[in-house]
């Protein structure tokens, strides 16, 4: 069903759509909310945190004139709630003074509450006896240009009514374990009638979306040739002598993980290998090692890194450790005559090692006696990027590496068609960050600190999550308002701006002059969560942490204490409460990655957890569900099921295929 035929969507709206990943009715029924207003439960202001989003039933005593003389044109409202007075102020909307007049009213709004004054800032209102749009369970969708929430959640109802929802889930699995029908669970997760129901309808959905994922691997699985094919001659002592290049000695894990390498490229199977380890356990000096076995062998090797700034750190170790070999660089920003000057000496044979991005996956890239891939960041990849890559040498041995702790049950469901390897230790010079929870009350103080930090040679990072101003609720900052603000607060220091939405050859230009020392901090958005490796930075501090997951504030936390001085990390709260505290607390007094991943799904459910980690590729149909890690182990079973029992229908394979080829296309953007 094309978007243009529901009457609410236009020409305009459609592309607006198009920039949320919404192409087809298909699509816009699994536009999830990102979350929802509980409107059933009035709260008291007397037990409300700053910052929480309250429906307040209350009376308006009175309503001041519009205050023109303010930039902000400013309303202003004295309210009661049970004794308790407070006042409700509207910026920039001075027609609220004519529709408000004193009486029993409902506001929900954000609360603020400093130095024991409250307030609500630009709340929705309703007259009490006349309460119809402030009930229920609201869904709230993220958005783009002209698109309001009003306008998604009509096009999601008129979708609703035209799409046709069926399960692939054989129907002896549907009977045994009680599924209930798939179409009614899309219409309660986007119009829950309580909190219940969206919770089940979720579980429902994120079944099916697994089940189908799942089945999508077995099948990738099934048509794989493991036979090895190429024949390695490096020896234990020759590798042995590459190590030691390094400079220092390899912990007890690194030594097991080259082992397991060595082994299973002289083993008859070809290698598909998973090397997970936390940040800093030397993975990069492990995956070198294979790709010497193979240079070694005579045979060219590849290595995939997930942006270009990740990929000019990994060709300059490349060509640090194998200078007698020949190493290349294929990049998106590169010139088309860059590019084809690389693609013809990696075809002639005169390259040894390439080391680049998703540019390697292009179909015109040719790398004959491609034997040994590196993946690295494999959370950023999907299944088929791995392939697309792995189809270039016929045979290859494949390792992909993950800084990003799963628990280790996850992993071998996702993971399933890998062998895993772990490493557990870390070098011993690598030094413990300290971790700190910074108040609102501490603000000050902190930057301070940072500023006489910088007086002294270090480097500091700044990160937050939004990148512009927009109209979702809350009080986050966005990277842009950041980075004027520190400037003003901190005019001799020499900060740098860097986003997603900016340019990869820009973005690798900033980095580079970064760890240059050209800039004293460097003010971002989790573009640097992945691999940047700046030894002389050593402050991070990450506003609004309450929205991250553990496992992603773990990943941003390791991008310091990479050299040799003490460094920190300081997690600023935007909205208290005793969960946010506890999460946190979690990261503070814990290091090992593994353990935080666990403590991260248990508290926060398997969507969450996922829909933070996955950078919007594989799993990007159900990150804004909730459901609990069961879910996905119960997809598995079922799958099993329908495979070992031959219920693997038509639909079922076709539905696998199409997940499959959905995975191949994110190659091709």
């Amino acid at each position: 069903m094309k978007l243009s035929s529901l009457r609410i969507i236009g020409e305009k709206r459609e592309k607006d759509f198009n920039k949320l990943g919404v192409f087809d009715g298909d699509d816009l029924i699994r536009f999830y909310p990102r979350a929802y207003l509980d409107l059933t439960e009035r709260s008291s202001l007397r037990t409300a945190y700053h910052n929480d989003m309250a429906l307040v039933a209350c009376e308006v005593v009175q309503v001041a004139p519009v205050n023109y003389m303010s930039r902000l044109k400013t309303v202003k409202a004295y309210c009661n709630q049970d004794g308790l007075p407070f006042t409700v102020v509207w910026f920039n909307q001075p027609y609220v003074r004519d529709r408000l007049k004193t009486g029993e009213y409902l506001f929900y709004g954000r609360v603020q509450n400093k130095y024991g004054q409250v307030s609500l800032v630009n709340p929705s209102f309703e007259p009490l006896d006349k309460n119809y749009r402030l009930k229920g369970i609201v869904p709230v969708y993220s958005l783009k240009g002209s698109l309001t929430q009003k306008i998604v959640r009509e096009a999601v109802k008129a979708a609703l009514q035209k799409v046709r929802i069926d399960s692939v889930i054989p129907e002896k699995i549907v009977e045994k374990y009680g599924l209930s029908p798939l179409a009614k669970c899309y219409f309660d997760i986007h119009n829950p009638p309580d909190m219940a129901s969206k919770d089940e309808a979720a579980e429902r959905i994120a079944l099916e979306e697994y089940f189908v994922l799942i089945s999508a691997f077995k099948l990738i699985k099934g048509d794989k040739e493991d036979v090895r094919i190429h024949k390695y001659t490096a020896s234990a002592a020759d590798v042995k002598g590459f190590a030691d290049r390094f400079g220092f000695e390899f912990t007890n894990g690194q030594k097991h993980a080259v082992n397991e390498i060595f082994e299973n490229l002289h083993s008859p199977s070809r290698m598909n290998r998973l090397l997970q380890g936390d940040v800093g356990s030397g993975k990069t000096a492990v995956a070198l090692c294979g790709i010497f076995m193979a240079v070694k062998s005579g045979y060219k090797a590849a290595y995939l890194s997930p942006t270009e700034v990740l990929a000019a750190q990994n060709y300059a170790l490349l060509q640090r450790y194998f200078p007698d070999y020949t190493v290349g660089y294929l990049a998106g920003g590169m010139t088309a005559k860059e590019k084809r000057e690389l693609k013809a000496r990696l075809k002639s044979g005169e390259i040894d090692i390439v080391c680049g991005t998703h540019a390697m996956l292009q179909g015109d890239v040719e790398i004959p006696d491609l034997s040994f891939i590196v993946c690295d960041e494999q959370h950023r990849f999907g299944v088929a990027q791995r392939n697309a890559l792995a189809e270039k040498g016929e045979g290859a041995d494949m390792l992909v590496m993950s800084a990003t702790p799963i628990p280790r049950t996850l992993s071998l469901i996702f993971y399933g068609d890998l062998d895993i390897t772990t490493i557990s230790d870390k070098p011993k010079e690598r030094q413990e960050i300290a971790t700190s929870i910074i108040s609102a009350s501490r603000y000050e103080d902190m930057l301070d600190y940072i500023g006489r930090e910088v007086r002294a040679g270090k480097q500091a990072y700044f990160v937050c999550s939004k990148i512009d101003e927009d109209d979702e609720e809350g009080t986050l900052i966005s990277v842009k308002e950041l980075f004027e603000e520190l400037k003003t607060r901190l005019p001799f220091v020499r900060f740098a701006l860097l986003h997603g939405k900016m340019k990869d050859k820009e973005k690798s230009e900033i980095m580079q002059a970064f760890k240059d020392g050209k800039y004293d901090c460097l003010v971002s958005t989790t573009v640097i969560e992945v691999g940047v490796d700046v030894p002389n930075a050593t402050i991070m501090v990450i506003y609004n942490a309450e929205r991250f997951g553990l496992s992603q504030l773990h990943q941003l936390r390791g991008r310091v204490g990479r050299g040799s001085e003490k460094s920190y990390c300081f997690l600023l709260m935007g909205a208290e409460s005793d969960t946010a505290r506890e999460r946190l607390l979690t990261l503070k007094n814990n290091t090992d990655g593994f353990k935080i991943a666990e403590k991260d799904l248990e508290m926060r459910g398997s969507g969450d957890f996922f829909g933070t980690r996955q950078s919007g590729k594989m799993l990007n149909e159900i990150r804004n569900l909730q459901y609990p890690a069961n879910v996905i182990f119960a997809a598995k079973k079922m799958s099993d099921e329908a495979f070992e029992g031959h219920y693997d229908t038509e639909e079922l394979r076709e539905a696998a295929l199409r997940k499959y080829n959905s995975l191949k296309d994110v190659v091709l953007n």
